[in-house]
């Protein structure tokens, strides 16, 4: 059965989503529909990237992937269907696809050209799902758009490296909702770079000396549960993803607060790395 994932910043109260679900289903009974997340920030391109990113690899080859987020057709933002480590993704050509692209490059991308058969004011709605039910048949991108080479960038998703190879000035790219913040700093790049050197992170007022693989490997476990320090501990990790996160031990940003809120981070917010 083939499955087809859908990614928005709908949320959840408006009617957005099950319209789309319904014309799928219109389109093809016999299908499989899976929300990753209707609640990416509105217009927020970085974070439905990370998101999907971190999302697709759990799907089957094959698993088409619709992204509707900044999808208004203009002369700026074209429609795009990308095939990509065995994955189908439609989507705008808005800088989403490169984050995924940076790692491994797509095998075909074409700009999608079936406008002129459907009148829309909702692409998503309408172009989107008509060329995931194409492709979930068996359909070729030929046969829905024309060939390109490249995909729009995302301007300065990547982290930067100084000249002395002893900084690493990267950004926070997404807030999760335990208010942990993650930056766009890879374990592969700090390692590359550090090659083992004691290092110091800093992101405005939090400051760390060591990265941990997981959130409770900052608990010291052989002291007495009423003497640890738990409540509130910072610690910086490698994430599922291996991005560099920053993080508050069983965090809550609406009680105890969270990394977000305690050390003052938001979007974009500069997190560096200096090796010794």
């Amino acid at each position: 059965m083939p499955i087809v994932t859908l990614t928005t910043d709908f949320g959840e109260k408006d009617h957005y989503v099950g319209a789309v679900k319904g014309a799928i289903y219109n389109e093809l009974e016999d299908i499989k529909i899976v929300d990753i997340s209707h609640s990416i920030s509105p217009f927020h391109i970085t974070e439905a990237a990370y998101i999907i990113q971190n999302a697709y690899r759990s799907f089957p080859p094959g698993t088409v992937h619709i992204i509707g987020i900044d999808s208004e057709l203009n002369p700026e933002n074209q429609h795009i269907a990308v095939y990509l480590d065995q994955h189908y993704f439609i989507c705008a050509n808005n800088g989403i696809i490169s984050m995924l692209a940076s790692e491994i490059n797509p095998e075909k991308i074409v700009e999608i050209n079936i406008h002129d058969r459907v009148e829309t004011n909702f692409p998503v709605l309408d172009v989107f799902v008509k060329v995931a039910c194409h492709i979930a048949r068996g359909g070729t991108l030929e046969v829905i758009g024309k060939s390109i080479s490249e995909v729009k960038e995302l301007v300065g998703i990547k982290p930067v490296v100084n000249t002395e190879n002893n900084q690493i000035i990267g950004n926070v790219i997404y807030i999760d909702n335990y208010g942990n913040v993650v930056s766009n700093i890879s374990k592969p790049l700090f390692e590359k770079i550090g090659k083992g050197r004691p290092f110091r992170i800093t992101a405005r007022t939090a400051n760390f000396s060591k990265v941990h693989n997981n959130y409770s490997d900052a608990i010291n476990f052989d002291i007495p549960h009423e003497k640890r320090e738990e409540d509130g501990k910072k610690l910086a990790l490698w994430n599922s993803s291996d991005y560099l996160e920053l993080a508050i031990y069983k965090s809550n940003p609406k009680t105890v607060g969270s990394a977000s809120t305690l050390f003052g981070l938001e979007y974009w917010d500069t997190v560096t790395v200096n090796f010794d």
